[in-house]
């Protein structure tokens, strides 16, 4: 009889242990989901972004936009975009223009002077270093969704 028990505690070590720590997953459907309900949380900017979750050294969002965005100038993070669904032209490089801190390691502005214009759509995806200038353009009536992983380095 003792040997029951016994077998019960092995066999408890056998079952599959479920997702580690730390593993998230997120299907394309519901990434396609966020689209319509960021849609309703639009801002001043027509942009809504929410934070999936963050690892320490890097954070999971996505973000809808409906409008152009600001310039951006992160010096500690990178941006990883993985295009979702719409349309946007991504400036990148160059230099932004009256630049303004907004926060720590943070510079934003109305435009970028000298970057380089290249076109987003659905399954593209987007490695954007460290101090690297960047702003989304969004044609006006059309939007853009996108995954991003942001990296501190």
């Amino acid at each position: 009889m003792k040997l029951i028990p016994i077998a019960l505690l092995f066999a408890g070590f056998a079952l599959p242990a479920g997702d580690p720590q730390g593993f998230t997953m997120w299907k394309a459907t519901e990434l396609k989901g966020f689209s319509k309900s960021l849609s309703a949380k639009m801002d001043s900017q027509k942009l809504a972004s929410q934070v999936l979750t963050n690892f320490g050294n890097y954070t999971f969002q996505i973000a809808h936009r409906e409008a152009n965005g600001v310039a951006e100038f992160h010096a500690t993070q990178a941006d990883i975009f993985f295009v979702q669904s719409g349309q946007a032209t991504l400036i990148v490089g160059g230099e932004v223009v009256d630049g303004k801190t907004t926060a720590p390691n943070e510079i934003r502005g109305p435009s970028i002077k000298n970057g380089v214009e290249k076109k987003l759509a659905a399954g593209d995806v987007v490695s954007i270093p460290v101090k690297t200038p960047h702003q989304l353009m969004v044609a006006p009536g059309k939007e853009f969704t996108y995954f991003v992983v942001k990296v501190t380095q």
